[in-house]
């Protein structure tokens, strides 16, 4: 098979289409796994991606068709390419016709450079410095998964863009028996490429969380304050990011509906709190660019290679942007706004979680939410559950572990309870790992979460 630049020229040279648009991904990954104080499983993998979008084009009116293939024989690049012009011929107009974008410079990568990789020895240092806990007595289980996407995006108008996305984490769970009761905590970092992960610190706070187990604590459902740290905040805010398009607030389907509109405007806080994407943002960068197989409410086949930029969805406090491809933003007047792939708050204190801590007369510390989902869309009302330790905070102190619960909030409703916001942090979400793992997030104090009722979860 050809280098994906390459296969982008050969598909273009082969279409008939008025329109075509070509995205090839090469794959590179690696994973290892330990349980029970031993590394169990490890392995790298490397596999190919590529998608034609053939449009077909009648006045104003454009069918799109859209076939993907991991076939790796050049044989195989007509078969696709018609296939595709065939799917095309049958679809129904697309909504959101435009024309395609026309190229223009970009400080993109060679596009003949090969693709990025990687293998089992990125994790050489990671495993070493694990092996230090394998010595102790608490029984260790966890992952560790590094990926390397190299992207080409061709266009038949010209436009030509190439980015290579690493993407790693890892993820440790602890279990001591404590007192008999097995006790459980979690920690997990997010990384491109392991040189900044950690581990003896990742080690030290596990040992920490679960040393909190000592005492044991039963408490009923109701309303606490509490301390959320950086990873449950990330997944309860990426949540309402992927709620934030702009065709639902108008049709009045979303959280960020209203009145004759959207909620672009409303005051939320009085915290000078800004949530943003930025595929800039340094150690977690993103494509700076659209590259689409389908349409959807927040991207668009006809905005591929559209640049990606900074957008805050939320600006000291007020919300400021949905999403919106040019097509939506045409017909309703709006700006043009791309989605992300980071998430970013800032403008709170320079607090650390233990500081929260120490602030709070009596209340609860999470670690991490998991099984969320949606209740209510009009609302945003969210459910789930409390996972891998919930500590009883006495006097600016946590001082037992408690046990777990399901919760009932709204992430836009705790935007505008929230009382205190720490330092913002890099740090990985736990629920939403496998989908989105490049945030930064402080810790932050809700005086009333929602804690519906007790959990046999542990």
């Amino acid at each position: 098979m050809p280098a994906g630049g390459e296969l982008v020229e050969r598909v273009l040279a082969a279409a008939r289409a008025a329109d075509t648009v070509v995205l090839v991904t090469d794959k590179h990954e690696a994973s290892l796994r330990w349980a029970g104080n031993s590394m169990t499983t490890n392995g790298s993998s490397i596999s190919r991606e590529w998608s034609v979008v053939s449009i077909l084009r009648d006045g104003a009116a454009a069918r799109v068709g859209s076939v993907t293939s991991s076939s790796v024989d050049p044989d195989d690049i007509v078969a696709v390419v018609r296939a595709a012009e065939e799917a095309a011929r049958t679809a129904q107009p697309a909504a959101d016709a435009m024309p395609l974008l026309e190229p223009a410079p970009a400080a993109d990568q060679p596009w003949t450079a090969a693709a990025a990789t990687t293998g089992i020895e990125v994790f050489a240092d990671l495993a070493r410095d694990l092996s230090a806990g394998f010595d102790g007595a608490d029984r260790l289980y966890g992952f560790a998964h590094h990926e390397v996407h190299t992207q080409w995006l061709g266009t038949s108008t010209g436009v030509r863009r190439r980015w290579t996305q690493p993407t790693g984490s890892v993820e440790i769970n602890g279990k001591r028996d404590a007192g008999g009761d097995p006790a459980s905590a979690w920690v997990g970092a997010g990384t491109t490429d392991f040189s900044d992960v950690a581990v003896p610190a990742l080690l030290g706070e596990l040992d920490r969380r679960l040393g909190w187990h000592t005492r044991r604590v039963q408490l009923p459902a109701g309303r606490y304050d509490t301390v959320l740290p950086p990873s449950a905040v990330a997944d309860l805010l990426i949540y309402l990011v992927w709620t934030m398009t702009g065709r639902g607030a108008q049709e009045g389907h979303t959280a960020l509906s209203a009145p004759g509109g959207t909620r672009v405007g409303e005051r939320l806080t009085d915290l000078p709190l800004t949530l943003y994407s930025d595929p800039g943002a340094k150690g977690l960068e993103y494509r700076p660019f659209v590259a689409a197989t389908a349409s959807s409410e927040s991207v668009s086949v006809f905005d591929n290679g559209l640049p990606a930029a900074r957008t805050d969805w939320v600006r000291e406090g007020v919300i400021e942007n949905l999403v919106y491809p040019r097509a939506t933003a045409a017909e309703f007047g709006a700006p043009v706004t791309t989605p992300g792939d980071n998430l970013l708050l800032d403008g709170g204190s320079e607090a650390s979680i233990d500081d929260l801590v120490a602030g709070t007369e009596r209340g609860l510390l999470l670690t991490c939410l998991w099984y969320i989902r949606e209740v209510d869309p009009a609302t945003l009302l969210l459910t789930g559950l409390t996972r891998d330790g919930v500590y009883l905070i006495e006097d600016g102190a946590v001082t037992a572990a408690v046990n777990n619960f399901r919760f009932n909030e709204s992430p836009l409703d705790l935007l505008r309870r929230v009382t205190h916001a720490g330092a913002t942090e890099h740090t990985l979400p736990r629920e939403w790992k496998d989908w989105f793992t490049r945030a930064a997030m402080p810790p932050i104090r809700i005086p009333d979460f929602h804690m519906s009722s007790v959990s046999q979860a542990t």
